[in-house]
């Protein structure tokens, strides 16, 4: 006897003492997933059948349960609960939770259960109490539904007990095995023509019948479109949309949740009385003239539908008016109502609708929900939500969004085909272009991105950024752009090196790569436009653009600037028309080090090295004449011997990238990538392409661009990767700073995760540099490095560089591009070991 509950409920066990329900519990469920009564009087008392502590015991039960029910685990209350009380108690703690209660009653025979407290002595109270237990259990068993629990299974005789099996059933709206892709698609109200064309768009064949109506559709590579529910009302063709939807779900190539109209609709058709408003009069108009069969199907589907659908492992939500993240795979009528209606504020606005609660602005979980209901007039992320309806009916478009891919496609209303009681709200805050305000950065900011979803900025962050935006960075009109910090290689963990090429070349799989030479210098941003015209006109600002560091702060003052970006121009001269640009964006390393890092080598690098210069001889000398005296400091004298060749080595590694400049005398560029040019960013084409540009500049201009070495690497081939150790160990046995590996593809998603840009692999001697100069002698402990917050600020910052070059392509308002630049020079104050 198979006894069904959800894989998330509240199991009320019945019975009177002695009919084994602990017994029952102990088989068919986990320790850890059953309460008993007895246990928690033991808890409180240190006696189980103390029971006058029976109400503390079941507090404490309740608070444990509804514990357990938060996380969504299965929880079973083992006690006699014959009484209409206390499973009332459980009830309302089910539905607090948004769960299933689900009674399993053990309706023994009383003989049996007091033969069986016969046989414990623990159970010392008379044959009355059993005998109530009994008849108050006959008397609630036919009320149990009543009572509010949704499922009740009923086990007569021993016989019954015994040969029962507990099968745990996924609720409806856990479709977590259902990985996609999707295209999940907005409301669509009846608007049948549009619908035809958006599945045209997504690339999915329809199906017609005999009449040329639309019955169904399928999309060649398997994907499944998922509505968010409205498809009824409003429209012109509410029974085409339904055949062509229904089609669909009944073949498997689609799924639906249902609307607050489909909802309304359903009750209309089973003859409620409901109020005929909001296009529900035309749509049963239209229905009536259907077939009575097609009436009744469309009838079933309705009332198939569900509130929300919990697919891809949980990462992805449907429901028509949103869910917050603790309705997510519940099931109760709250739950139902809210991925329905939403939740109202209880005010109305000026045109007499109900104001909603904005719970997408609270909404902090790890699910993309996606959802409909209330018209915007473009699809926007709001913290890992986008409402998908897009107004159709009202004139506006029908959107849809691929999944993973977040792509979003629309098609055009083909008319205004009912009027909307409001008109759909700009999507932006209406503000001058270029202007900017403190609220757009102050506190805590979450940032949406199209890389990597959501990045959140936390308050102290956006203070300190602050400070150096307002004191030191160039005029944020100039600042579109940030470059992301770079993460190390894994740890060599042999030898006396603490990076090697291998653990970069494993850290991209199988991917080709690309390793680039790694110029010791300042990196620097360098936006420059065709002329002086450009700057007023698309940037709103005079001049012919900026050079700046990758906390934005100009590398010169404003004549030097001047000076490079005219040389910068006279090299990108065959570029303009060929990219179809007149400004560019370029990520370069400014050299010399010593260009922007004077004060800081000659207080802190040059001081170390001095001193250890100026003292180690004089120590050696000292301890040269105590051996000789027979003085036992051999060891002292070997290690002294050590440091001052590694102090040696130190001063060598830094004065290696410093020459003699003179303004902008000697000063290089080494440009890397070409970041984004006017309607356009190039994070989709391969590095090689982009070195080929930086190999134009210095073609253009050698005094000015220095050329970067390169070597493509097959990381599944030995030899390929021998060649690459190689030409690594080369490079910095000649005193260069190392390499940089990059996917040779640039931008690369492995699977949904998305892949860091690149990551650095530094030479023996000049991790001098970062580590000091006798860091060879604690590689045991360096070795020990927490690489990880390194890697996750690096993929946060490079998606947000990623987002910022996307709206400034797309032109989009100034506050806009500078949310996301702001967002990574916030990110730097993060706590991460700065010499990773």
């Amino acid at each position: 006897m198979d006894l069904t509950i959800p894989d998330m409920a509240l199991v009320v066990l019945i019975g009177a003492s002695g009919s084994g329900k602990s017994t029952f519990a102990r088989k068919h469920f986990a320790g850890t997933q059953v309460l008993s009564s007895d246990f928690f009087r033991g808890l409180v008392s240190d006696d189980e059948n103390n029971q006058a502590a029976s109400a503390e015991a079941f507090d404490a039960l309740h608070y444990i349960a509804g514990k357990r029910l938060r996380a969504g685990l299965v929880t079973v209350v083992d006690a006699t609960n014959t009484q209409r009380g206390p499973r009332a108690e459980l009830v309302r703690l089910a539905k607090a939770h948004d769960v299933l209660p689900v009674a399993i009653v053990l309706d023994l025979p009383e003989q049996v259960c007091l033969r069986r407290n016969e046989a414990r002595p623990d159970r010392d109270f008379g044959a009355h109490v059993v005998k109530r237990h009994v008849d108050e259990l006959r008397r609630s068993v036919r009320s149990l539904n009543k009572e509010g629990f949704r499922r009740v299974h009923v086990l007569r005789g021993e016989s019954e007990v015994d040969e029962a099996r507990i099968v745990v059933e996924p609720l409806r709206n856990d479709l977590r095995g259902e990985t996609g892709p999707f295209d999940v698609i907005g409301d669509v109200h009846g608007c049948r023509a549009e619908l035809e064309e958006l599945l045209g768009e997504l690339g999915y064949a329809i199906d017609r019948d005999e009449q040329g109506r639309a019955v169904g559709a399928a999309h060649p590579a398997g994907r499944r479109a998922v509505f968010v529910g409205d498809l009824v009302d409003r429209g012109p063709d509410t029974p085409g949309v339904l055949r062509l939807a229904m089609g669909m779900v009944e073949s498997g190539s689609a799924m639906a949740v249902s609307g607050n109209h489909e909802n309304k609709l359903l009750r209309a058709l089973r003859g409620k009385q409901v109020t005929m408003r909001h296009g529900l009069a035309e749509s049963l108009e239209q229905l009536a003239a259907e077939p009575p069969e097609f009436v009744e199907r469309a009838t079933a589907f309705c009332d198939s539908l569900i509130g929300h659908y919990v697919l891809d492992g949980g990462a992805l939500v449907v429901a028509h008016a949103g869910l917050p993240e603790q309705f997510h795979g519940r099931a109760s009528g709250r739950v139902r109502s809210f991925a329905l209606y939403g939740e109202t504020t209880g005010e109305t606005d000026e045109y007499g609708l109900p104001v909603r609660y904005p719970w997408a602005q609270d909404y902090r979980g790890r699910a993309i929900v996606l959802y409909g209901h209330t018209p915007v007039p473009e699809a926007e992320w709001i913290n890992s939500t986008m409402c998908l309806d897009t107004g159709c009916v009202f004139g506006g478009k029908l959107t849809a969004l691929r999944y993973p891919e977040r792509e979003l496609v629309s098609v055009a209303a083909h008319k205004v085909w009912y009027e909307p009681v409001r008109p759909l709200v700009a999507p932006l805050p209406d503000r001058e272009p270029t202007a900017l305000a403190l609220d757009d950065v102050m506190g805590r900011r979450v940032i949406e991105t199209w890389a990597q979803g959501m990045v959140t900025v936390r308050g102290e962050q956006s203070a300190a950024a602050l400070e150096v935006m307002s004191r030191f960075a160039v005029d944020p009109r100039w600042l579109v752009y940030l470059p992301p910090t770079m993460a190390p290689a894994e740890t060599h963990r042999d030898g006396d090196l603490l990076e090697h090429p291998r653990e970069a070349f494993a850290g991209f799989g199988s991917l080709p790569v690309l390793c680039e030479e790694k110029h010791m210098g300042s990196r620097a941003v360098v936006l420059v436009t065709r002329s002086a015209s450009v700057g007023p006109r698309r940037f709103a600002i005079e001049g012919d653009g900026a050079v700046y560091t990758r906390t934005g702060r100009p590398f010169f003052d404003e004549e030097s600037t001047t000076t490079l970006l005219h040389r910068v121009r006279a090299a990108v001269e065959g570029l303009w028309d060929e990219l179809d640009t007149d400004w560019l964006l370029l990520d370069a390393e400014l050299l010399p080090w010593n260009a922007k890092a004077m004060k800081l080598i000659t207080g802190q690098f040059a001081a170390v090295g001095a001193s250890a210069h100026a003292a180690l001889p004089s120590a050696l000398s000292a301890l040269g004449s105590a051996l000789d005296r027979g003085v036992p400091v051999g060891d002292l004298l070997s290690r002294t011997e050590s440091r001052l060749a590694n102090a040696s080595a130190f001063r060598d590694a830094y004065r290696r990238y410093c020459w003699p400049t003179e303004g902008l005398d000697g000063v290089r560029l080494a440009p890397f990538q070409l970041l984004a040019t006017e309607g356009a960013t190039y994070h989709d084409k391969p590095h090689a392409w982009h070195l080929a540009i930086a190999d134009r500049l210095h073609q253009a201009d050698p005094g000015l661009f220095t050329r970067t070495k390169r070597l493509a690497v097959d990381p599944t081939d030995a030899d390929s990767v021998a060649a690459g150790v190689a030409w690594w160990e080369s490079m910095t046995a000649e005193g260069g700073e190392g390499m940089v590996v990059k996917p040779a593809a640039n931008f690369v998603r492995t699977g949904r995760k998305l892949t860091l840009p690149g990551l650095k692999v530094r030479g023996r001697d000049y991790l001098r540099v970062v580590y000091g100069p006798d860091y060879t002698d604690h590689l045991d402990r360096l070795r020990d490095r927490k690489i990880g917050p390194k890697r996750s600020l690096a993929l946060r910052e490079y998606a947000l560089g990623l987002e910022a070059l996307d709206r400034l392509s797309r032109a989009e308002p100034l506050w806009r591009v500078h949310e996301a630049v702001f967002g990574v020079l916030a990110l730097e104050s993060e706590p991460v070991d700065p010499r990773l």
